[in-house]
């Protein structure tokens, strides 16, 4: 009679579902961590005007109008562009904080009814501190930004 030794078939082997899982936890935390700047997605051309730069105390809510009349509000797009989509975008992004400094940044191919769009949601929400955004004055001679 054959007596057989299974220890032999006892290979140690290195399970990779675990390290695959934390690997894949990491990644999800890192992608949803990230932040991502708005001004690099959008390319605007801001309108010209001579002026320093206001100082701002606090992080002002941006709101950018892309020269097609699409608005974008901190970080969200708003998907339609009446004023009420607007006032919605607004009040989700501002909270009941009415005394934050709002800052519009128009193309300046932006059709004028989206920024004055803008304007009136701002108004109907109560909004009294907007802000335009421009850029420097080009001099003659220099080159442009």
């Amino acid at each position: 009679m054959r007596i057989s030794d299974y220890r032999a078939d006892d290979a140690p082997a290195i399970d990779l579902v675990p390290l695959i899982d934390v690997l894949l936890c990491l990644l999800i935390f890192f992608v949803v961590t990230t932040t991502f700047d708005a001004r690099s997605v959008l390319k605007l051309e801001l309108p010209r005007a001579d002026g320093s730069p206001a100082e701002a105390k606090v992080q002002p809510l941006g709101i950018l109008i892309n020269a097609q009349g699409r608005y974008f509000v901190g970080d969200r797009e708003v998907l339609r562009t009446d004023v009420e989509s607007l006032k919605q975008a607004l009040q989700a992004v501002a909270g009941e904080n009415r005394d934050r400094v709002v800052l519009i940044r128009a193309d300046a191919r932006t059709p004028w009814q989206a920024v004055v769009t803008a304007y009136e949601a701002l108004g109907q929400l109560g909004f009294r501190h907007v802000a335009n955004a421009t850029a420097p004055q080009v001099k003659p001679g220099a080159a442009a930004p």
